[in-house]
Order: C-alpha cells, then structure tokens, then sequence
C-alpha cells in the first residue's frame, strides 16, 4: 500500500479578525501537515493573517501570495483567504524563498528551485512558484529554476496580484510578509501529480512585428511606438491619462499572444506602460523579430479551456480520484466571463 496522503481546502470570506484561523482549520484534513498555501485578497492585514493562521498550524511550512481574487470550493471570491493543506507520510515537502528578486531573477529562480526533499521514496515531484509579476520578466525566473531542476521536473505556480493596482504584490514565506520576491515548495508525492495548462484566448486581427524590445519591455510593433500600436489595434484612441490601472484594465480583455510553433499561443498581460516613451511592460520576455496577435476571449472559449486542462491534469493520474485540486487562474479570465467586479460593464 501507497503511504497515506490528504489534501484539504478552507476559506472565509471577508477581512475580519479570525478569518485566517477559521480558514486553516477547514484546511487541516488530517494529520501531519506537511504544507500550507495561502492565497489572500491584499485587503487583509497580512502580518496578523499569517499570525492568525499559525495559531492553528504554529510550525507547518507555509508559502502563499496576495491575489486579484481568490478561488474555493464555494466559488470565486473577493476580500477572502483561500488556505490549502496537504500532508500524510505520501508527502514530503521542502520550501525555499529567495528575496530582492528584481536584482537578479535567474539566481532568485535558482535559489528557490534547490529546495528538493529527500525523500528517495517518493517519485513524484512537482516545483511550486509564487513570485512577484512586477518585479521583471517571469521566464527569467524559470530559466533559473530549470537551471537547477533540469526539463524533468515540472512547474506550476503564477504571479500574486494587488487587486489590479499594478503598484506593489505581497507573498508568503511562514511567518513573514514579503515583496519583490520569489517563495516556492518542491513536492514529493507517492503518487502522480496531474497538471493541465490551456489558455482559452483566440487571436484577433492582423499580426504585428516585434521590432524593437528588451527583455519584458516591448518599445515597438512594425518599427512604431507600442503602445500607439496596442491602443490602434484594440480600437481605443487614446487613455484618458497616463493611468496605469486603466491600461491593465484594457489587457484583461486584449492581452498579447506570442505564436509559438505548433501549441497555443503563449499569452502575455501587459502589466504596464511608459507613456513618455510609449511602451508597454509585459509579465515575461516578449522577443525582437516574433509576431504577436491582440488575443481575445469570450465565455465558451475560456470554459472550454478549463474543461480541456481539467482533462489533461486527470489524465496525468492514470484514472485514480485526485484529492484536491490547486487551480491557478489569470484576473483577465473575469472579463470574459462578465464576473471582474473591478472592470466597468460592456454595452
């Protein structure tokens, strides 16, 4: 027989005082917790919600971020906390976080990527990221990663978010509340671990040429500004003002989608402009010489999406029940959906 494994979800609605212990005592299934992921609306007091969280579980690893909504087995939320739990001797979990990561993300991913468990018996292994999405170009961060894992072990994860601000994103690392950082746990499982990544966007309009860019910064589409190219392409003359939080607004419903040869087109959000230079900032590298697409989605293609890597991640187990699922969601998916209060309603 396998080692025993379980897996369990908690969460609470609103900001008050108890909502972190209250969440993590739903979380704990069973004994011998080996980890805690902690997904928070910024809302909170982050500080007094870990604190609350370890009155339950005091000495338990404990990784998580700030979100732009939270997800639970009740639905899709806003100002709540989401605790996941998993443990049993199935498990084994190491965690590792890796600070000042806009310095340099390549070693932050590496850093982060060395916490393997040592547990020889478990064979089944999954390296779980949680980063801040302003702090640079995210493939920067998972080069450095497979610069340490190699292409066996796989990745799954995103970027904590601030409610769409776009000014300043919070993670998790057991008791402290950090920014501009990368936290992350290497998984060990007895058994297999499914994952299943689709994106639900389709493009729209003509292609554009990257001809000029740096790293996540696109300066300009078919040798003119970026910017003014995005703005003409989604049909938006101007923004009001050099309003970061508008434009963000904007790229939930047109992010950019970078072709890639035979899968889905790898989609990039726009996390912010220079309206001086005119040009954009995208979460990960978008390379000089690609062409991009404005990306579009609605609410079958999203669902549809989440059916198809709800299956893919099923497979992945050779047909035994999951325990639990993590499910890792961008804030533009809302907009296609109709459910983002942050966005204004469409006529």
């Amino acid at each position: 027989m396998q080692p025993a494994r379980w897996f369990g979800v908690g969460s609470a609605e609103g900001t008050e005082r108890r909502a972190g212990a209250r969440a993590a005592a739903e979380a704990l299934a069973g004994d011998e917790a080996k980890l805690l992921v902690v997904f928070s609306s910024p809302l909170h007091d982050l500080t007094a919600l870990l604190a609350q969280i370890r009155t339950c579980v005091p000495d338990v690893p404990l990784i998580g971020c700030t979100t732009a909504g939270e997800i639970a087995t009740t639905g899709p939320r806003d100002a709540s906390v989401v605790v996941v739990a998993l443990g049993g001797d199935g498990f084994a979990v190491q965690t590792a976080v890796a600070t000042d990561a806009s310095r340099d993300l390549r070693a932050a991913g590496a850093r982060v990527a060395e916490c393997v468990p040592t547990r020889h018996d478990l064979p089944h292994r999954v390296l779980l990221l949680l980063t801040d999405g302003l702090a640079g170009d995210q493939q920067e961060i998972v080069r450095g990663a497979y610069s340490v894992t190699g292409a066996g072990m796989p990745f799954v994860g995103g970027c904590a978010g601030d409610d769409l601000k776009m000014a300043q994103t919070f993670q998790f690392y057991d008791d402290r509340v950090l920014t501009d950082s990368v936290v992350g746990a290497v998984i060990a499982s007895a058994a297999p671990l499914g994952i299943g990544v689709r994106n639900g966007w389709q493009r729209i309009g003509e292609p554009m040429l990257v001809t000029g860019s740096s790293g996540n910064r696109l300066h300009t589409l078919d040798d003119r500004p970026a910017l003014d190219v995005y703005l003409e392409h989604v049909a938006v003359d101007k923004l009001d003002s050099a309003d970061q939080e508008a434009l963000a607004r904007l790229s939930l419903r047109h992010p950019l989608g970078l072709s890639r040869l035979g899968n889905e087109e790898q989609v990039r959000f726009i996390s912010g402009g220079d309206f001086d230079e005119r040009s954009l900032s995208c979460l990960a590298e978008v390379p000089q010489g690609a062409l991009v697409w404005i990306m579009e989605g609605d609410e079958r293609s999203v669902l549809e999406a989440t059916d198809a890597a709800g299956r893919d991640a099923l497979a992945a187990i050779d047909g035994r029940p999951p325990l639990g699922m993590i499910v890792f969601d961008c804030i533009a998916r809302r907009s296609a959906l109709g459910s983002d209060p942050l966005l204004p309603e469409r006529h």
